[in-house]
């Protein structure tokens, strides 16, 4: 999808339940299913991993951390969910806000994730669900609620006050104000608990989608944060609650998902709510124009900016097969490069230090922020001290000035040496001299 071009992203992912769910049989979703089971070792994959380092290393931290505080499963669910994440900021309006949907399984770890991501300014709300009729446990307290986090990318977003007024709990408020001879107000503001009843196996809306919503909790949303005619997107549609709820009050929408009948369900249930006309009418009754369905990703007509907010947008080209060497293959390569000796010793290429492997860390020669690569003609082997005086800012050059002037320039012979055979090794793995 094209940068900056939603408005809202209202969105019910997989909660790391750690089982397998599937949808009720003989029902409008007979069929679905997916597997919110995660393992680091089959469901992540290395480029994510390499991506994550190189631009949101502050991502990458989260994720690190959860893995050692929790286990694999959760490091290996919310590196699934950091990069699309990043992909739904990328398409966010700089006024765009999303509704994050999870439960109290993973809600901790997924704050501080999208703390990152949008960063902490931009969190609005901790929205409870509230839905009452939970079982009740005999050994701990009944599991009633699930939460949505909204954040706003500018740090306001759209919040639609009057559309979503709550009525006041008694009728003092209006008995005052009649009383002097003032008109009431409408309502108050709602506050952020949602009590609302989760959809039992006989209500009309009910599709057997092994984790359906309630079709009135999402218009909420759509209708307190977007604008007739604004576009509404849900990167996990599953049944297609959201689309639903944004069609019913006059918004675009854009709907995603893994399963192969997502889009019969979003044409069923418009049908059912007299939002779409049969089949054997031509009238279409949707807002806006035809539905279009495609199993192939749309063609971008932007630059193909990438979700980096801090790079200018560039149109996207093909690499080479040596631009996409992994991090591990770079950093291997580079170790070998500026090897100082037999021992295993590695030379800084900022400041000339000679120290174990296990102590130098891969950087930028040009920083990001000024448009450097991620392929190897772009990659040093730092040591700690020089990595972090170095940041995002200085360029490798730029370094070894910094570190002149705080004395912490160690051999700046030794340091030329490294950068040399760094470059030389990048021109070897380019010429296909070394695989």
């Amino acid at each position: 999808m094209n940068t900056g071009t939603v408005h809202l992203i209202a969105t019910d992912p997989p909660f790391n339940k750690g089982r397998d769910f599937h949808a009720t049989p003989d029902s409008l979703a007979t069929g679905a299913r997916f597997q919110d089971r995660w393992s680091w070792d089959s469901d992540v994959h290395p480029e994510w991993v390499d991506q994550l380092a190189d631009d949101w290393p502050d991502v990458l931290h989260v994720i690190e951390g959860s893995r050692k505080s929790y286990g694999d499963d959760m490091g290996a669910f919310l590196c699934f969910m950091g990069v699309r994440l990043l992909e739904m900021r990328r398409v966010l309006r700089d006024d765009g806000s999303i509704y994050l949907h999870c439960d109290p399984t993973a809600s901790h770890y997924l704050k501080e994730l999208m703390d990152a991501i949008f960063g902490r300014k931009s969190f609005r709300n901790e929205i409870i669900w509230y839905y009452k009729n939970a079982s009740r446990g005999k050994r701990q307290f009944a599991k009633a609620h699930e939460l949505l986090f909204w954040y706003a990318k500018d740090g306001e977003g759209t919040f639609n006050r009057e559309d979503v007024l709550a009525p006041y709990e008694s009728g003092m408020t209006e008995w005052r104000y009649r009383k002097a001879g003032k008109e009431p107000p409408r309502g108050k503001t709602p506050d952020d608990v949602i009590v609302l009843p989760a959809l039992n196996t006989m209500e009309k809306e009910r599709t057997g989608y092994p984790t359906q919503k309630p079709l009135a909790l999402y218009q909420r949303i759509v209708e307190a944060s977007s604008n007739p005619g604004d576009v509404v997107l849900d990167p996990f549609a599953g049944c297609a609650t959201t689309c639903i709820a944004a069609e019913r009050l006059g918004r675009q929408w854009v709907g995603i998902d893994i399963w192969d009948k997502a889009h019969d369900t979003v044409i069923e249930r418009l049908q059912q709510e007299g939002l779409a006309a049969p089949d054997d009418e031509d009238e279409r009754l949707i807002t806006f124009g035809d539905i279009i369905y495609s199993t192939e990703p749309p063609d971008r007509t932007d630059d193909g900016e990438e979700a980096v907010p801090f790079l200018p947008t560039k149109i996207r080209r093909a690499l080479e097969p040596w631009q996409r060497l992994p991090r591990q293959a770079i950093v291997a390569h580079l170790e070998e490069a500026q090897a100082k000796d037999a021992e295993g010793r590695v030379i800084c290429g900022g400041c000339g230090r000679v120290l174990e492997r296990e102590f130098m860390q891969l950087d930028h020669i040009l920083p990001r922020v000024d448009e450097g690569s991620n392929d190897i003609s772009n990659r040093i082997l730092l040591c700690g001290p020089c990595n972090r005086r170095k940041g995002a800012n200085y360029t490798l050059s730029g370094l070894v000035r910094e570190n002149k002037k705080a004395g912490w320039m160690q051999d700046e012979n030794l340091a030329k040496l490294a950068q040399a055979t760094a470059r030389a090794m990048a021109d070897r793995v380019r010429d296909g001299l070394v695989d």
